[in-house]
């Protein structure tokens, strides 16, 4: 879900297009009339199963069920226009119809319940997603700010991406992060994290000791003081970039939790930021006894910075490669943030071809120039 965008009404199961319907109809009058012109020595009475059968392949249980009766009738029609219908070989034919149409159409009802429970999954999911990751502000202080978020095609299995902005008396933080793993767990990982940030962004003076509440936060819920408890610490750890923008000064502050570097625009130019001291995920900061480390890097007015998460640089096209994401932003110098977000956005689903393997957010932010 795009918090972005507005709403959505809850997901239905896509109804099968006209022309796949016409398929299976067409093919049981074209075998029946076929069948009826044939000599008498030829029988086309047992193709009259692939009707059903191709139909329960994207159809549901109704449909299934109609073609499969159409199919029975017309192996009558012609059991009666050939000889008649209690002809042993023809009601052998219409008998074993009714029970390949009877079971072709369990499957399809099987496979049906199965969608609508996946797409259930999935809207409950987004909609919980949808109230973790708010819609961050166009402006703050002296920054534009655009974000996008692409869910992944992966039925429910939602991803733990996440982002957020807070506004402080002289600066902007914000934080990006990925939460390991994908569903439910995942969205409660990120809201824990996003929770953590919006109490404490405001509080902290320093952006390390904001970084160390964001630990702490993530290692009391996953250690059951937040309602839920995993035997094995490890599995809950969110790679994250932390930043903080001064309005007075043209310069960025960083503290990097194993997440990719962010991108810099600087007049057609794309330069990583890369933290020369990064520091561990959240979750497993408890094993790197040097803490967490603050950086800073030049952000003057007309800067672009990128943030993304893995979802994005990892997604592939139909040859395996990963998207070059800073090869495509190279040159887009000038472009607002929305203009920019727009532009990757519609390039990253070209890239991958409709689809992507992993949810992926992209947050776009520009200093604009001093008045």
């Amino acid at each position: 879900m795009d918090p972005s965008r507005p709403p959505q009404a809850p997901r239905r199961p896509r109804r099968p297009n006209r022309v796949l319907v016409a398929v299976p109809l067409l093919l049981v009058v074209v075998v029946t009339v076929v069948d009826i012109l044939a000599p008498p020595e030829v029988h086309l009475g047992p193709f009259l199963v692939a009707a059903p059968a191709v139909t329960a392949s994207f159809g549901g249980a109704r449909l299934t069920a109609f073609v499969g009766l159409v199919a029975v009738v017309a192996q009558t029609v012609v059991a009666m226009v050939r000889t008649t219908a209690t002809d042993l070989n023809h009601t052998l034919q219409i008998t074993a119809l009714v029970l390949i149409s009877a079971i072709v159409t369990l499957f399809a009802h099987r496979r049906e319940r199965h969608e609508r429970q996946m797409t259930q999954l999935r809207s409950v999911a987004e909609a919980a997603q949808g109230v973790v990751l708010r819609a961050l502000p166009r402006r703050s202080g002296p920054l534009r700010i655009a974000s996008v978020y692409l869910a992944a095609e992966a039925e429910a299995q939602i991803g733990g991406d996440l982002y957020a902005v807070a506004r402080t008396a002289g600066s902007t933080r914000l934080v990006v992060g990925d939460v390991r793993g994908k569903g439910m767990a995942a969205v409660g990982d990120a809201a824990l994290v996003l929770g953590a940030f919006r109490a404490a962004a405001h509080r902290q003076a320093e952006l390390p000791d904001l970084v160390a509440d964001l630990e702490g936060a993530l290692a009391s819920g996953v250690n059951g003081l937040g309602g839920r408890e995993r035997a094995d610490r490890s599995e809950a750890f969110v790679t994250a970039a932390v930043l903080e923008v001064p309005d007075g000064a043209p310069v960025l502050h960083m503290v990097s939790c194993g997440h990719p570097p962010p991108l810099l625009l600087r007049e057609g130019r794309v330069s990583a930021l890369e933290a020369a001291q990064p520091g561990l995920p959240l979750g497993l900061a408890s094993f790197d006894r040097s803490g967490f480390v603050l950086e800073s890097f030049a952000f003057g007015p007309g800067d672009v910075v990128l943030l993304y998460t893995d979802g994005v640089i990892e997604a592939r096209d139909g040859a395996g490669a990963f998207y070059p994401l800073a090869e495509r932003l190279a040159g887009r110098s000038g472009d607002h943030p929305e203009a920019l977000l727009r532009h990757l956005r519609e390039d990253l689903l070209a890239h991958a071809g409709g689809f992507l393997g992993d949810d992926a957010a992209m947050v776009a932010v520009q200093r604009l120039a001093a008045p």
